[in-house]
């Protein structure tokens, strides 16, 4: 259940800012932003999940690539042994490579941004779909894009468009001062952006966070750790 929010700019000079928060079972291991994978991913940056070896996040910054994972619940009847870890589908969108057809995976919402392109591709096991984001501030999280129907989007979606990224080295401080704003819910709230979803039966809680500003020649990511999962207590972005 993490969340991103994205600014996709209205010139083909800006560059698309990401904020994305990451939960994730604490016991499951994983490598902080860096280098961990050999050709054919040389030189990609990302989040590695150690378990299967794949991303949450990557960026290939000479392509002006970027793509995070969300997980979705997925309407899929497929057995697990035929199912593969969603991982694999960040390192092939940077490569350039989308999904198709019906990925053996389980649900995702895949944001892909290209430069000053975005977009998000779902799959909830049943049907493939891609949704351009038009430019302007956006947030996603395990259902659809924008979905007012997702408490913490109906909550803090409005207020992250009129807060607009800064213009300056550390262009995500007004995000994170809305973040910080939204802990004064527990974590627990629907509304929460900083979560712990244990009450909600899944051993999730947010984790880290990154953010990301891409442009068509570039990609520049930042990376901290909470403190203590599920709580909020300042992030240093590194």
């Amino acid at each position: 259940m993490c969340t991103v929010v994205i600014h996709v700019p209205s010139s083909a000079d800006g560059a698309t800012r990401v904020l994305a928060v990451r939960d994730e079972d604490p016991g499951r291991p994983w490598n902080p932003l860096g280098r961990w994978w050999p050709e054919p991913h040389h030189g990609v940056v990302g989040v590695r999940d150690v378990r299967a070896g794949g991303a949450w996040l990557a960026a290939d910054p000479e392509a002006g690539r970027l793509a995070v994972l969300l997980n979705r619940a997925d309407v899929s009847s497929r057995p697990e042994s035929e199912l593969v870890s969603r991982g694999g589908i960040v390192l092939d969108s940077v490569a350039g490579r989308s999904p198709e057809e019906s990925p053996a995976t389980h649900g995702f919402n895949l944001v892909e941004v290209a430069g000053p392109h975005a977009r998000v591709v779902t799959w909830d096991g049943d049907a493939l779909r891609s949704i351009p984001l038009a430019p302007g501030t956006h947030m996603i999280a395990h259902d659809d894009v924008d979905d007012a129907g997702t408490p913490r989007i109906a909550r803090w979606l409005e207020e992250f468009r009129q807060t607009p990224p800064g213009d300056g080295a550390r262009w995500w401080l007004p995000w994170l001062d809305v973040l910080e704003r939204s802990t004064t819910l527990e974590s627990t709230d629907d509304r929460a952006i900083i979560r712990d979803n244990r009450p909600l039966g899944y051993p999730t809680l947010s984790l880290l966070a990154c953010v990301a500003s891409v442009s068509a020649d570039d990609v520049e990511v930042h990376y901290g750790e909470l403190r203590e999962p599920g709580r909020w207590g300042g992030l240093d972005l590194a």
